[in-house]
Formats: structure tokens, sequence, C-alpha cells
């Protein structure tokens, strides 16, 4: 097994890469704990919680990013990150601001969607309900 300086991490959401780049550490929250990763680390798979996930790049600039619940895959010198949502913060201070921007504008988008279904539903129902009734 060889030595390596940084590792490459792919942040996917399911629509989209949010980050794919080297990392020199990476730091997230798994079901049983905060954890920080280095390249050489071993192998490994994890659920993670609703958290930050801190990425340290190859310059040495560390990247904030406010994930939800998901799944961290480390096979040798690649780490793969699938998160149902997120973002990327400009720093620590404003992550918070941008998660709930971006976080609350999806839980209304999904709001509507559920009512939508929720009328659909209903009115499929009442359908079926009128072909059962005897006709007069």
């Amino acid at each position: 097994m060889s030595l390596a300086n940084v590792m490459t991490v792919t942040l996917r959401l399911p629509t989209r890469t949010l980050f794919e780049g080297r990392a020199q550490r990476l730091f997230a929250t798994a079901v049983n704990g905060a954890f920080g990763m280095l390249p050489n680390h071993t192998d490994f798979v994890t659920a993670l919680v609703p958290s930050v996930l801190i990425l340290t790049d190859e310059t040495g600039e560390e990247l904030f990013f406010g994930i939800d619940e998901g799944l961290l895959v480390k096979t040798g010198h690649q780490v793969d990150i699938a998160i149902r949502r997120g973002v990327q913060g400009d720093s620590l201070d404003t992550l918070n601001d941008t998660i709930q921007t971006a976080f609350v504008e999806v839980d209304e988008e999904e709001r509507v969607a559920r009512s939508a279904l929720s009328r659909l539903e209903a009115n499929i129902v009442r359908r079926f309900g009128d072909l059962r009734k005897p006709a007069l």
C-alpha cells in the first residue's frame, strides 16, 4: 500500500455533484460521533447525520458543507459521499444562513408537492367511488 498526501473526494446529491476534488483532510459526523480522516485512513463505510462536513483541499483551504443524512464510503484514496441534501458555505459563520435558506426552500417545495399528490389521490378515490354507484 502506498502512502498518499491527498485523497479524491466526491460529494454527490441525488441530482448533481456538489464537490469533486482532492483533499488533505476530511471531518464529518457519523451516527456514532464525529471523526477525522486522512488520505491513508483505513477503508470503511459509515452513515452520516445532518451536520457540517469540512474538507481541507490541496492548498490547505477549508471548505464547509452543510449536509443532510448520507453515506460515506472510503476505498483506497477515494472517498465517495452520497447525501440527500447539501450546500456549500463560504465560511463556518455564514453556513447556517445558507443552510436555512436552501433547506427551507426545499422543504416548502416538498410540502407543495405532497399537497398536490394528496389532492390527486383524493380525486382518484372519489372517481372510483362514482364508478361503484348504481346508475339511476
